[in-house]
C-alpha cells in the first residue's frame, strides 16, 4: 500500500472532515460541544431511551465520531451488526424521517457460521414495538442479512456505511472479504465507510492480532479496506485511548465494560480500549 502523509489526506477530506475533531477528549467536553452544535444531534442523545446508555458516552465519543463520519439527518446509513442497539438509539433518531436505518449483518444464510445466523434471528425482533429500547421515532428501521435479495434494492443507494468495533469479528470469522465486497456495492459512487475497531500496537505480532483478541493494527485494517476497493480518505484519534497497552492476555474485553477477567480493580481506571478511527471512500 502507498503510504500517505496526514497533509495528503486531510487535503483529500471534504470541508466537514477538516474541521473534525482530531484529538481524543476522554472528559467527553468535545463530544457535548459537538451535540451542543448540532439541535438534531442534541435532541437524539437527551432522549430518555438513551439513559442507560449514556455511562459509555465518555468513552465513544459518539457526536464527534458521526460529525468526523460526515453523518447528516437524511441519509441512509448502515449500522453494520448493531449487537445491543447503542448506536442504534443515536443513528435512528437522528437520521431522522427523511432518513433510513439499516441493521445489516453478515450472510444469515451461511451455515459456516451458525454466530451470524443466530444474532440475525434475534434483530428483526429487536426493532419490533415490543422491544425496549428498539422502538425509536426518527429514521425507518430495516434489518437484514448481506445476502437478503431484498437489499438488492440499495445497491449504489447507501451514503454511508458505519462498522463499530466488530472488524475483528468478521476477520477471524471468515467473512470479511465478502462483506467488504457487499458493502462497496450498497455504497453510492459518493459514499463513505466509517470505522471504529480496537487497536493493537503496530509491533504486535500475527498471534495477537489475528482478532481473536479483539485488536487489529490498524496499518493491517487500512490495508485490507483499501484492497476491496475504497480509498483512506482521513484518520481521527476521536476515540484514542493511550492507557491501553493493547496486550491484555484475555483480549479487549479484560477491559471495561466487559471485565473478563479478575482484574479489574487494576484495569478498570484504564476505561474502555484504545480504537482507531477511519474514514474511507468508495473507490470509482
Amino acid at each position: 500500500m502507498k503510504s500517505l502523509s496526514t497533509t495528503m489526506l486531510l487535503a483529500a477530506a471534504p470541508l466537514a472532515l477538516l474541521t473534525a475533531p482530531a484529538m481524543a477528549d476522554h472528559h467527553g467536553k468535545g463530544t457535548m460541544a459537538a451535540a451542543a452544535a448540532d439541535p438534531a444531534m442534541k435532541a437524539a442523545l437527551s432522549a430518555p431511551v438513551r439513559a442507560e446508555d449514556s455511562a459509555r458516552d465518555p468513552y465513544r465519543h459518539h457526536a464527534q465520531t458521526l460529525a468526523f463520519f460526515d453523518v447528516k439527518p437524511g441519509m441512509t446509513v448502515i449500522d453494520y451488526m448493531p449487537a445491543g442497539g447503542w448506536y442504534t438509539r443515536v443513528l435512528a433518531p437522528y437520521l431522522g424521517a427523511e432518513g433510513r436505518y439499516i441493521g445489516l449483518t453478515p450472510y444469515a444464510s451461511n451455515s459456516d457460521n451458525e454466530r451470524f445466523a443466530e444474532y440475525f434471528a434475534g434483530l428483526p425482533g429487536k426493532f419490533a414495538e415490543s422491544a425496549p429500547g428498539w422502538n425509536l421515532s426518527g429514521a425507518p428501521m430495516t434489518a437484514m442479512a448481506s445476502d437478503d435479495e431484498a437489499l438488492d434494492a440499495y445497491e449504489g443507494k447507501v451514503d454511508r456505511a458505519l462498522i463499530f468495533r466488530e472488524m475483528h469479528n468478521l476477520h477471524r470469522s471468515g467473512v470479511l472479504h465478502g462483506e467488504l465486497v457487499r458493502i462497496r456495492e450498497l455504497l453510492a459512487d459518493d459514499g463513505m465507510l466509517g470505522i471504529v475497531q480496537h487497536r493493537a500496537k503496530p509491533w504486535a505480532p500475527a498471534s495477537y492480532t489475528d482478532g481473536n483478541m479483539g485488536y487489529l493494527r490498524q496499518q493491517d485494517v487500512i490495508a485490507l479496506v483499501e484492497a476491496h476497493g475504497f480509498d483512506l480518505v482521513a484518520t481521527s484519534e476521536i476515540n484514542a485511548n493511550a492507557r491501553d497497552t493493547a496486550d491484555h492476555p484475555k483480549g479487549v474485553w479484560e477491559l471495561a465494560p466487559s471485565f473478563a477477567s479478575e482484574r479489574q480493580a487494576e484495569l478498570g481506571p484504564i476505561g474502555e480500549s484504545d480504537r482507531m478511527t477511519l474514514l474511507f471512500r468508495k473507490r470509482p
